[in-house]
């Protein structure tokens, strides 16, 4: 999944991004409002991390140009502030969700894969099940059968995308969008790599190549 943080404090951007990156997530980072609108208006973005006191344009202003252009991209709103005007004032502006500073990371990655899950279909369930493989994102455990398979960070993150869309062609451009950042200027044929690899632990016929067109993940 891919994630934008918008946050003018850089040290917790940083560590954000950091925290986020080693959980799987691709994590793009702007650091005023004006470049945060743009990014995700423009950007394929699952969430949005925004800060609410911003350089440029505070985070209000951001998400309600946002809704206003119809975009629906899950947002959650960060704040040094402390109050029910400012929740209410956030949410009202079309947040999905808002957390006060100082938060716990732990919560703060519950809640993005509570908004990420809900976009997904509504589903409370973390557990994405495709014929005999059994992906709980938020545990990051992977069982084919009563096995349980042991992924690389990217290897789970490139399953998940597959899973997510089980019986649909996600294209190699979908899964770099949103398994690799926004600074990745490599060889595009990493995905392969990562697809490989994934053969070689789910078996051959989890993974179908669609010529021109992407990969399909099989019920096994």
């Amino acid at each position: 999944m891919r994630l934008l943080i918008v946050e003018d404090e850089k040290r917790l951007a940083t560590a954000l991004a950091a925290g986020l990156t080693a959980e799987g997530f691709a994590v793009d980072v702007v650091h005023d409002g004006l470049e945060g609108l743009h990014r995700a208006a423009e950007g394929t973005y699952d969430l949005v991390v925004l800060d609410i006191m911003l350089p440029g344009m505070n985070g209000y202003r951001v998400c309600a140009a946002l809704r206003a252009a119809g975009h629906e991209t899950p947002i959650l709103m960060l704040t040094a502030k402390d109050g029910e005007y400012d929740e209410a004032e956030g949410l009202d502006t079309g947040a999905d969700d808002y957390l006060t500073k100082p938060f716990s990371y732990v919560v703060l990655v519950a809640r993005i894969r509570a908004l990420l899950r809900r976009r997904g279909g509504g589903s409370a369930s973390p557990v994405v099940t495709v014929g005999a493989l059994r992906m709980d994102t938020a545990a990051r455990r992977v069982h084919l059968g009563e096995a349980e398979i042991t992924l690389t960070t990217k290897e789970f993150a490139v399953l998940e995308q597959l899973a997510l869309r089980s019986g649909q062609v996600v294209s190699k451009a979908d899964i770099l969008e949103h398994v690799w950042d926004f600074a990745y200027d490599g060889d595009p044929n990493i995905v392969e790599v990562y697809v490989s690899a994934l053969r070689r632990k789910l078996g051959a016929a989890a993974i179908r190549t669609v010529r021109g067109a992407g990969y399909r993940l099989e019920a096994l």
